[in-house]
């Protein structure tokens, strides 16, 4: 069994158009989200045993606020260029590529190909991962290798707002 979490970036601030997209920082909401966002996955009992992240400043931010809260060292973070604003395709070839020692990964990234990912892994109908909404999507497979588009199993779909 193989499971991924998405993590859509928290909110990024635009207060600094001087700054490239790459290194837009979070907002005060972001980063009160991302947190809150870690605490209720902690709560839900989701620990991954491996974590990658796009090196964009809002999405290496995020993952740093996430896995605190699950009581992960942020420097376990891996970061992946080709993350950053990926498509499906792209998605799938970093998580087809793992070692297969891992059982679980969460994936910090960028939409619009997060939901899109999302949604073709799971043939799920995911309108919009808001920022700071995770997905959780297991498949009944031993590689990573094996994992392909409408082969997962939807397990959730949590965001901030909707989150008690």
């Amino acid at each position: 069994m193989k499971t991924i979490y998405l993590v859509r970036h928290a909110k990024s601030s635009w207060d600094f158009p001087e700054l490239d997209d790459f290194q837009r920082p979070l907002s005060s909401r972001g980063k009160a989200d991302a947190p809150r966002m870690g605490k209720f996955l902690n709560d839900q009992q989701v620990h991954p045993d491996l974590v990658v992240s796009s090196p964009a400043e809002r999405a290496i931010k995020t993952a740093k606020k996430v896995v605190a809260e699950l009581g992960i060292d942020k420097r376990e973070i891996i970061t992946d260029k080709s993350v950053y604003h990926a498509w499906p395709d792209r998605l799938l070839k970093v998580i087809v590529e793992l070692d297969d020692q891992h059982t679980s990964v969460m994936l910090f990234g960028h939409n619009p190909g997060l939901t899109e990912f999302a949604n073709q892994l799971a043939g799920a109908s995911i309108e919009n991962i808001p920022t700071t909404g995770a997905v959780g999507i297991s498949f009944e497979v031993n590689y990573w290798r094996d994992i392909g588009y409408e082969a997962g199993k939807l397990l959730f779909f949590h965001y901030p707002k909707g989150l008690k």
